[in-house]
């Protein structure tokens, strides 16, 4: 005599599949989202840096050259 498992079956559902795939692919969009999201914050704070070092050393050396 079949068992309760044997008789229902064990696999995903066609509905069952596509949910996963489509939360899969949201997933990715979300994660690579986010990356960009933080990689471009980081990429602006360096931009800032750089701008205020060359703009401060810019600065200095003009006062520097002003006292002299």
């Amino acid at each position: 005599m079949a068992s309760e498992t044997e008789k229902k079956g064990t696999g995903l559902r066609l509905l069952d599949g596509v949910v996963l795939v489509g939360l899969g692919v949201v997933g990715v969009l979300v994660a690579f989202w986010i990356l960009h999201f933080v990689a471009g914050l980081v990429w602006d704070v360096v931009k800032l840096g750089v701008v205020i070092a060359i703009v401060g050393g810019a600065l200095w050396w003009l006062l520097g050259r002003s006292k002299s």
